[in-house]
């Protein structure tokens, strides 16, 4: 019985780190999105520090660090705020994660209070 346990308990730990190695969202990634004046090119820095996502998003307009990150069963989530003439905005990411590709989408808030917009989000890990 006892050979039994610790071949269940070796089972165990060894897909509970293979898990953790599939879900390693860490790293260097990059997306092109439209901009007011066209495409621009967006990267995103991921760490992974004691379980949670930390890390930054850039583009044209600079450097910002990503909040309220998430990871769950492949499903990102994760929001960056921004500055755009005095006023203050948060930008929603959300995304399926599968190896080096996030597929999903951004919302960022209307202008002048009007109605949020959503725009399709592809990144692909930089190697």
């Amino acid at each position: 019985m006892r050979t039994n346990a610790r071949i269940l308990a070796a089972l165990a730990a060894i897909v509970m780190t293979t898990g953790a190695f599939a879900a390693d969202i860490a790293g260097n990634w990059k997306w092109t999105s439209q901009g007011q004046n066209g495409s621009q090119e967006n990267t995103a820095k991921f760490e992974m520090k004691e379980g949670k996502i930390t890390g930054t998003v850039t583009n044209p307009r600079g450097e910002a660090p990503i909040s309220a990150a998430t990871l769950k069963d492949g499903a990102l989530a994760f929001s960056v705020e921004r500055e755009y003439n005095g006023n203050k905005m948060v930008i929603k990411y959300t995304g399926k994660f599968e190896g080096d590709t996030i597929k999903g989408s951004i919302e960022r808030p209307g202008r002048n209070g009007g109605e949020a917009t959503k725009v399709d989000w592809s990144a692909t890990r930089v190697k």
